[in-house]
């Protein structure tokens, strides 16, 4: 993270600025309000953590660069939800750009806090708790494995009541238990849980899904699905290669960001609740995040074929002289963050 910290940092929040501009610009030329454009763009900017990550790791690529910088970016989204949660009742005309930017402020002073909070622990509670639940779960793994699961559940829940996001709050719990010796023993007794959790989390967005509207406007549906990822895979690749990388890393970072995110569903919730998006749009919305998880798998595999064409060819250069791009650029990263 210390060697892709500029591109995730400065290029995820530029990525967020840029779509909020195009959205927002878009919007005013179709005769609706600048406010939602804007709120468009912060939802478009979401990219789904849960998905692209266990793609990497699936393909061992969450060490290459292009997997490095794609974490990055994604982290830097996390950390950036509870200040769009901050934007939204400004977008809504509930309160002034004042308040707004008082209640920003506030969220940036609550996550130094919880980030610090969180260093201490790691070093001070987190090996010994850990310790002590491998001790005690001897003979079993259940014990380990709810442990786990309740240690992250608490993280969570204490970043959601400061006003974060339930994604920050596991990240950081995952960070923290990455740290100690256990790192390894407690992916291994999560495993199956996983499965069991992305099992839930697909359900539970069918649910939300009205089936007879996203029918009835399937061609809207479509064009709107291809539209995001073309323009996000277009201004995430033009980004990643303003700070250096190669076309082909470029690309592939786009594309591994061109779905949306799942946390943009509780975006998309509280935008509603402040009547901010209502109706036929908020319908929309719901229906090309949705779409666009299911159809991601799909479009990774497209990757390898896309960059392959003979048109492309001289984009894209062979696999191993990106593996050598890509570890000469990590060397040169890391000595200037020396």
């Amino acid at each position: 993270l210390k060697v892709v910290g500029p591109v995730a940092v400065l290029g995820g929040l530029l990525q967020i600025v840029i779509l909020m501009f195009l959205c927002g610009i878009t919007a005013m030329l179709c005769g609706a309000k600048l406010s939602d454009g804007v709120f468009v763009g912060c939802f478009l900017s979401m990219s789904s953590t849960a998905v692209v990550v266990k793609f990497l790791v699936e393909k061992n690529s969450n060490n290459i660069l292009h997997g490095q910088v794609t974490i990055g970016i994604l982290i830097f989204q996390d950390c950036a939800v509870g200040l769009l949660f901050a934007l939204l009742p400004v977008l809504g005309g509930n309160s002034g750009i004042l308040q707004g930017m008082a209640s920003m402020g506030k969220l940036l002073l609550v996550l130094s806090l919880y980030l610090t909070t969180a260093s201490v622990l790691t070093w001070s509670f987190v090996p010994r708790f850990l310790k002590l639940m491998t001790h005690l779960s001897s003979q079993t793994n259940e014990l380990y494995q709810l442990a786990a699961v309740a240690f992250c559940l608490l993280s969570a829940w204490c970043s959601d009541k400061l006003g974060l996001s339930l994604e920050l709050g596991s990240f950081v719990a995952g960070v923290m238990i990455s740290t100690t010796d256990f790192a390894q023993h407690t992916l291994d007794q999560v495993e199956p849980i996983r499965n069991l959790f992305a099992a839930l989390f697909l359900s539970s967005i069918g649910m939300l899904i009205h089936v007879q509207f996203l029918w009835t406007h399937v061609d809207i549906l479509l064009a709107s699905v291809i539209l995001v990822i073309v323009v996000k895979t277009t201004v995430t690749a033009m980004i990643t290669k303003a700070f250096g990388y190669s076309i082909r890393t470029s690309f592939v970072v786009g594309v591994l960001l061109a779905q949306i995110g799942e946390f943009a569903f509780v975006l998309l919730s509280r935008a509603s609740n402040l009547h901010l998006v209502e109706g036929k749009m908020y319908l929309l919305l719901l229906g090309t995040t949705a779409f666009s998880l299911v159809t991601t798998p799909v479009l990774f595999k497209l990757i390898p074929a896309v960059m392959h064409l003979g048109v492309l060819m001289h984009w894209f250069p062979s696999e191993s002289g990106v593996q050598n791009e890509e570890k000469v650029a990590m060397i040169d990263l890391y000595n200037r963050q020396l």
